[in-house]
């Protein structure tokens, strides 16, 4: 069906959640120490944003906060993040190692588009090898706008791509995938919403069902 298959990060490949609670802690841990904030964690007003890039995170969890405490809880975050996922307390999902073997074995051309920071996705790469597979990944600081049928585009663009699928959990990656003329498929995994995944083409609860969706046997 599809040659090129584009994948998120956060929630579709790598659980995100594994590290993200311990981190938020840390920052917002941080926060009180400068006195800038006394009550709990927001981490369920994260869980609903979850997947739009870090700024846009920082304006919905500090909104009475300028931006210069925003950026430094921003930096801090990410910093946390990172040693976290250096540290093994992150995971890839179920079976991506082999869903991967098995695409590359077709001769699919795997790309990741997140909403990631660069450093950010580069860690992720980095200690799980994920460029034994992936042809680039591309993170939404590269494009101006934020928005990621955007980044999708500039995948595009940069290897002729004509014919492919987005593979991802939130509405952002359906959408890119609308926008760009592609398949959309939907993972129903820890950040999905039902609402959003009723926009995508398909709809998959573990990453080996794209062997039937993408080569289906005859």
């Amino acid at each position: 069906m599809n040659q090129s298959l584009i994948f998120d990060m956060d929630g579709t490949l790598f659980q995100t959640d594994k590290i993200l609670e311990i981190s938020l802690e840390d920052t917002f841990t941080y926060l009180r120490s400068l006195n800038q904030w006394e009550a709990v964690t927001p981490i369920d007003t994260y869980r609903e944003i979850m997947g739009v890039p870090l700024p846009k995170v920082w304006e919905a969890l500090l909104p009475n906060h300028d931006t210069e405490i925003r950026e430094k809880m921003n930096d801090f975050f990410l910093a946390r993040l990172m040693e976290n996922i250096r540290s093994g307390h992150g995971a890839l999902y179920p079976n991506v190692e082999e869903i991967f073997d098995y695409l590359k074995e077709k001769g699919c051309s795997i790309y990741i588009a997140s909403n990631g920071l660069i450093e950010y996705l580069e860690a992720i790469v980095n200690y799980y090898q994920l460029d034994r597979w992936v042809t680039e990944t591309f993170s939404i600081q590269q494009i101006q706008t934020l928005d990621k049928a955007d980044l999708v585009k500039t995948i595009i663009q940069k290897y002729k791509i004509d014919k492919a699928a987005v593979v991802g959990d939130r509405l952002s990656d359906i959408h890119a995938a609308k926008e760009n003329g592609f398949v959309s498929i939907g993972c129903n995994f820890d950040f999905a919403r039902k609402e959003e995944l009723a926009e995508a083409d398909f709809v998959i609860d573990d990453l080996l069902e794209l062997k039937e969706l993408i080569y289906p046997s005859r």
